[in-house]
């Protein structure tokens, strides 16, 4: 292990040389130590085990932590804990609770807060520390981030939470109700293969008679079996089968959801996120709540965003099927993060602030939000999230009657309805509308996540579409996307979908952001309210947000219906809890769309940037 990490230290010395950013050789480059292995109690009396990387001198750093549970060896680690060293920080790659060199019971959420407080005042009580700590990581390692900053250590001076959630339970393991099947099951599944190493190693008997989750390479993705995650197994993934007796927003998610505690945050953060990204609506809410609710001045004053484009989709020009361009290629991830601390902790100037402007002092000269504009393909700075120069302008949806499939009769355009037939179609289970790209984690191997080509959906009569006609001339929509609709349906309770797409004049359908919502969540998260057949219901879905250039000849689509599978899990329209039973039937939603019905898309349209043909 230890001539594994040496080797994978030498490997980041040379990408550092190869590829380091212009300006960065100004700054001093210091030789590193490395100490393995080195041990923390918790309040609790658990060891913790962390890896440390620091500047090869005297003298007292600012620590940079990463508390992962995806193993704190790992090469791609090793290789930024390294170089961040190198640029005069001390870094802490560290073990989560109860996952691999660490002790204790791994169970997501559960000790982040208590273990991410102590573990921050141990690292600044460090001989070499100089007293302030900041914390870094994506995904599940933001997790630790945000979950650390609630408990509020004293020394905590900053995070840089990428692609992570606001809430576990909306965001993170459903969404608008809708259980986040792909991502549940395939990320359970990795999170299971050390759990049962480590049952292995404990006692060879244990596993004995146990079912293992039927999830991705664990030992194969069973789709066809009704409810999702029946197998699933309480010794390996208890935690899975916990989120499946939890469809609603109640205690077991509330006690550690981000979104109850932003005044509990008193750091500055820098958020990033990324389009096509699963975690992309929670990095949003906690720029947007904690820059209103944060717990101090320095917190509110300090926040700063940066969108870019992949996420847990992908990294690098080509996300998906599309190719992005070099300024994709602008803020990689390392340096960002070197940028963020050197800004705080050192005073430096860069895209984050002026020098001198840390400590809740916001240089008016910088913008606090950073955006890569799709179709455009190009960063852009706004004052703000959304940006206020945003008008939500309303895209109304109009048929007579058939806008079932790309062959049917669906338009959107800015005029009002006046008297049309509603929209039908059948939804069935055992038949749904099949995933294709979008907001997808964490098996690329399977179901291919980014923006991808539409067609095979929407050739499908139980897809409803609607299409503008070409924009006459570039026409800029940036900020929060949402569907207001009036539907009713055969069933007491059903889902609705819908996708922003983005047609070249090839007809190539580009998914740009999509939505869902259980109708039983349609009033609250918290207590869900079966639908009476037949009645009208106003429901809005919530399709996140993007950032997008719709070039002069390119058509705007709405694709509305029942399902997104794998993706989210489908709905059995029986009103039954989905996690337990295997009935379902077929459900006939309806879309209206007439002067008392008014059915629009609300998109953020860049003032001047043009406008789509009515």
């Amino acid at each position: 292990m230890y001539q594994q990490k040496i080797l994978h230290v030498m490997l980041a010395m040379c990408a550092l040389v190869l590829l380091a950013p212009s300006g960065v050789g100004a700054q001093e480059s210091y030789a590193v130590i490395a100490q393995d292995g080195v041990e923390m109690k918790t309040r609790d009396g658990v060891k913790l085990y962390a890896d440390i990387y620091r500047p090869k001198t005297d003298g007292k750093f600012p620590v940079i932590l990463m508390r992962t549970p995806y193993d704190k060896s790992s090469g791609w680690a090793v290789g930024e804990a390294h170089e961040m060293a190198t640029h005069g920080y001390v870094v802490i790659l560290q073990d989560v609770r109860g996952r691999y060199t660490s002790e204790g019971e791994w169970y997501p959420f559960r000790h982040e807060s208590e273990d991410g407080y102590d573990t921050i005042e141990w690292a600044a009580a460090l001989p070499f520390s100089s007293g302030k700590v900041g914390m870094t990581g994506g995904s599940y390692v933001g997790a630790t981030q945000m979950l650390s900053a609630i408990a509020h250590p004293p020394h905590l001076a900053g995070i840089c939470p990428e692609v992570t959630a606001s809430n576990y339970h909306d965001g993170w393991t459903y969404q608008s109700g809708a259980l986040e099947q792909w991502f549940d099951q395939s990320w359970s599944s990795q999170l299971a293969r050390n759990t049962m190493a480590r049952l292995i190693e404990k006692n060879m008997n244990v596993l004995q008679g146990v079912r293992v989750l039927p999830l991705t390479q664990f030992p194969a993705f069973n789709y066809a079996a009704l409810p999702a995650g029946a197998e699933a197994t309480a010794q390996l993934a208890p935690y899975y089968l916990d989120w499946l007796a939890h469809p609603s927003y109640d205690e077991y998610w509330k006690k550690w959801s981000i979104e109850e505690h932003f005044s509990d945050i008193r750091v500055p953060a820098l958020h990033v996120g990324a389009w096509y990204d699963i975690f992309l609506g929670g990095t949003l809410r906690n720029y947007v709540g904690i820059k209103a609710h944060g717990g101090s001045e320095e917190a509110r004053n300090g926040q700063r965003l940066l969108i870019q484009i992949g996420g847990h989709a992908g990294s690098g020009r080509r996300i998906g099927d599309v190719e992005f361009g070099d300024e994709a290629l602008k803020f990689t991830s390392t340096q960002v993060v070197l940028d963020w601390y050197d800004y705080l902790f050192k005073g430096v100037q860069n895209e984050f602030g002026t020098e001198g402007a840390g400590a809740g002092k916001v240089a008016e000269a910088v913008k606090p939000v950073h955006i890569f504009g799709m179709g455009a393909n190009k960063y852009q700075e706004e004052s703000g999230w959304p940006p206020p120069q945003a008008k939500t302008t309303r895209y109304f949806l109009h048929s007579e009657g058939s806008a079932n499939s790309l062959g049917g009769d669906g338009v959107l355009s800015t005029a009002p309805p006046k008297k049309e037939a509603a929209d039908k179609f059948t939804y069935d289970p055992a038949n749904p509308v099949t995933t294709i790209g979008g907001s997808l984690c964490c098996d690329a191997e399977h179901y291919e996540p980014g923006p991808r080509d539409q067609r095979a959906d929407e050739n499908r009569n139980d897809v409803l579409v609607y299409s503008t006609k070409p924009v006459g001339e570039d026409m800029e929509v940036t900020g929060p996307v949402t569907l207001e609709l009036w539907v009713k349906s055969s069933a007491v309770d059903t889902d609705f979908t819908a996708k922003l797409v983005d047609v070249s004049p090839d007809e190539f359908a580009m998914n740009l952001t999509d939505g869902i919502l259980r109708m039983r969540y349609r009033d609250s998260q918290e207590k869900p309210t079966l639908m009476s057949p037949g009645q009208v219901y106003k429901i809005s879905v919530d399709l996140w947000a993007t950032s997008n250039v719709f070039k002069k000849g390119h058509v705007l689509r709405l694709e509305v219906s029942s399902s997104n599978f794998p993706r989210f899990d489908r709905n059995l329209n029986t009103g039954a809890e989905q996690a337990t039973s295997r009935d379902f039937i077929s459900a006939t939603n309806t879309i209206l769309h007439d002067a008392e019905h008014p059915s629009a898309l609300l998109l953020p349209v860049i003032a001047g940037a043009g406008a789509a043909a009515p």
